[in-house]
């Protein structure tokens, strides 16, 4: 591994390591393979999977990129107004079939390991990457309605 001693080469390891898969081809013929299974419809979310999804957020993660707090959430879903409404935001975004451009906006910061013995290699620095909280406990809800559903449905074995 070459060192990269002056910015813009440091820059461009670190851009070619953290997207280097963008550039491989994928092969979405596999997808043909897998044994079609029936339709199910996908049912609304509930007050209490928005609960339990917002729950499992510590407050004291990092700020995200709209610069809200999970305590800050956890405060606002208190109201009955406010939980619905999100839930509503939640349901909405699941039947339009839609991500809106706000919960995809990110910005990743690059922070340097510590303790490592020389900063000229890409290895040394971790990509951390800013959404916005909303659109994450969102994808957070999705995940674990998914992963209910895989397991349920015996689409993945659950140990």
């Amino acid at each position: 591994m070459v060192p990269y001693i002056k910015l813009d080469n440091l820059w461009d390891a670190l851009h070619n390591s953290f997207n280097s898969i963008q550039s491989q081809e994928v092969d979405f013929q596999l997808l043909d393979k897998i044994p079609g299974k029936d339709v199910k419809k996908w049912a609304p979310f509930s007050k209490e999977e928005l609960i339990i999804a917002i729950k499992k957020y510590n407050n004291l993660l990092a700020l995200s990129l709209d610069k809200l707090f999970w305590s800050h959430i956890k405060q606002i879903i208190k109201n009955k107004k406010c939980i619905i409404k999100l839930i509503d935001i939640a349901n909405t975004c699941i039947n339009l079939r839609h991500w809106p451009s706000y919960f995809k906006t990110s910005m990743t910061i690059v922070i340097s390991k510590p303790n490592k013995a020389s900063y000229n290699f890409p290895k040394s620095f971790h990509p951390i990457v800013l959404l916005n909280t909303i659109g994450k406990l969102f994808k957070k809800m999705i995940r674990e309605r998914l992963q209910f559903l895989m397991i349920s449905n015996k689409f993945i074995y659950s140990g």
